[in-house]
Formats: C-alpha cells, sequence, structure tokens
C-alpha cells in the first residue's frame, strides 16, 4: 500500500490543515496509509525541518514542503496508482 508520510509538529496550523486535506483526499477515494511523524521526537529531524514543515512524502519521495501542494500530492498518488478501483 503506498504510503503518505507528513512531517509535522504539535501547535503547527499549517501542519493541521495538511493532515486534514490529505485526509479528505482520502475520503474522496485515494487509497493509502498515513503516517504522521512528530518532528520534535528526533533532534536531527527537528533541526532538518523545523523550517519546512509540513513536509510530505509519498513512498519516501518528497512531494511538498511548508504550504501543502495538493496537486503535487494528488500527482504522485495517481502516478503510484493510489486510487480506488
Amino acid at each position: 500500500m503506498t504510503q503518505v508520510t507528513v512531517y509535522s509538529r504539535p501547535e503547527c496550523h499549517l501542519c493541521t490543515e495538511a493532515i486534514e486535506a490529505i485526509v479528505a483526499m482520502h475520503e474522496k477515494g485515494y487509497r493509502f496509509e498515513l503516517v504522521e511523524i512528530d518532528i520534535e521526537s528526533d533532534g536531527g529531524l527537528l533541526r532538518r525541518m523545523l523550517e519546512k514543515i509540513p513536509v510530505v512524502e509519498i513512498d519516501g519521495e518528497l512531494v511538498s514542503e511548508l504550504i501543502l501542494d495538493e496537486a503535487a500530492v494528488r500527482a504522485r498518488l495517481d502516478t503510484v496508482g493510489a486510487w480506488a478501483r
């Protein structure tokens, strides 16, 4: 199954909005596993991603950072065949 990973942190309104938009894509028929990673759980992630969150990867490929690029996320989901059949 396709994996969508969102790197975020608590109290991040852009992260919350990104996750809500991604969940809405799931509700519209895309099929994927959503994994949320709190960058505060790892000092390296925090230093590397603090100025970029929310960071979205699909099957390990960077798709969006800072402001969710919904078109890019949908395009990548289409490419990996994550739509309901």
